[in-house]
């Protein structure tokens, strides 16, 4: 009886113990640390440095002014009368712009006739006499001769003879005078009607009709705009950088053998249709700002530019032979230095300082810090760390950022 009481009870603790161990393991299963995988590296897009040779150019602020500029101001004084053209129109050389009160000058012409016919009847008349001087002469002279008559008579015709010659060449005198006061006059009548010097846009009428006008009176500006001017200052550095390329057969901005065109973008980016040329430089530099002036012409057939607006003038300045051109995506700039993210053939990141030279399109130039063959993270830089592992893929300049 107590031999099967007591194995009863053993069956009783296994079956209980079972689960107790079971549950013992499981727990002891759970407290084990967890092991964490390892992030997979960063994915980054690289570029390889390019060499070849780049032509550097240079843009510069330009303003536009006409090609030549006529201020229009009357040549006499009168009252305004009239206004003979639209403003902001084209005009043609000699068009009648402005008409000024003809009638005291149609007055002082008619004076001047006047006086000019009054001079011809005098010169007539001194004329006149003068003939009847030399008669008298050529009637007396063989009577003084022969004695018949005194000397002194002879003297008297002859002296007759000079006043005549006088009052003829007084007479003369007074019609040349006449006749230049009726040119002034007729110069004065047809400076009545105030013309254009050129042929170009005109401006704003400044005065109206009925006001009192005189030679230093500005009416309105005439302006040719086909082609039109465009004045821009470049560097002292761009103007010897420039000469020094022309000197070694390159075309440049300032070449004469080889000039460049020169291309204008317009305030709003655009750029303009046609291309221009260098026209000349300044005498000197401004010593105030270091820059000299160049003067170019743009053929400007559909009158789109106007004097006054500005733009770029961008021309090309010089040739970089073999350089070094990154993506400008994969230049950094971080507190005054410039940095490049290189991936290597173990793909891990190392970070150097470089030195850049001019932009050229979607590019830059690296003069120094680089070595050709090299590859550039483009994009992504800012998820690579230097010595970090990363997995680079193509650089795709097009894709959406």
């Amino acid at each position: 009886m107590n031999h099967a009481l007591l194995e009863e009870r053993g069956r009783l603790r296994r079956a209980v113990g079972f689960p107790v161990l079971a549950a013992a393991l499981l727990a002891a299963g759970c407290a084990r640390p967890t092991v964490h995988a390892s992030p997979p590296p960063a994915e980054v897009e690289v570029a390889p440095v390019v060499q070849r040779d780049v032509p550097v150019y240079g843009e510069w602020i330009g303003t536009l002014q006409g090609y030549e500029n006529a201020q229009i101001q009357p040549q006499v004084s009168g009252y305004l009368i009239r206004q003979d053209y639209r403003e902001g129109a084209f005009v043609r050389r000699g068009q009648v712009l402005f008409e000024i009160d003809p009638r005291p000058f149609q007055a002082a012409l008619d004076q001047a006739r006047a006086q000019l016919a009054q001079a011809q009847g005098q010169l007539a008349q001194a004329q006149a006499q003068l003939g009847n001087a030399r008669l008298n002469v050529q009637r007396d002279l063989p009577e003084a001769q022969a004695q018949a008559i005194p000397q002194s008579q002879l003297d008297t015709d002859r002296q007759a003879g000079l006043a005549a010659r006088a009052a003829v060449a007084a007479a003369r005198g007074a019609v040349a005078a006449a006749r230049a006061a009726i040119e002034r006059a007729q110069l004065n009548l047809g400076f009545t009607r105030v013309r254009a010097l050129i042929a170009g846009i005109a401006g704003i009428a400044k005065v109206q009709a009925g006001n009192l006008v005189g030679p230093q009176t500005v009416l309105t500006a005439v302006s040719q705009v086909d082609p039109i001017k465009c004045y821009f200052p470049i560097t002292s550095q761009d103007y010897l950088r420039s000469r020094a390329a022309a000197a070694a057969g390159e075309a440049t901005l300032l070449s004469t053998r080889h000039p460049v065109p020169l291309r204008l973008f317009l305030s709003g980016g655009e750029a303009f249709a046609h291309a221009g040329r260098l026209l000349f430089a300044g005498r000197a530099v401004d010593p105030a700002t270091g820059t000299l002036q160049l003067v170019a012409a743009f053929p400007n057939p559909g009158g789109l530019l106007r004097p006054g607006q500005y733009g770029r003038v961008r021309a090309q300045t010089g040739m970089l032979q073999h350089a070094l051109l990154v993506p400008q995506r994969a230049v950094i700039q971080l507190q005054g230095r410039t940095l490049l993210a290189l991936v290597g053939p173990t793909r891990r990141v190392r970070v150097v300082p470089v030195e850049v030279g001019p932009r050229v399109g979607s590019d830059w130039v690296i003069t120094g810090g680089l070595r050709p063959g090299e590859r550039v993270i483009a994009e992504g830089a800012q998820k690579a760390r230097d010595g970090a592992l990363v997995a680079p893929v193509p650089y795709r300049p097009g894709k959406e950022r």
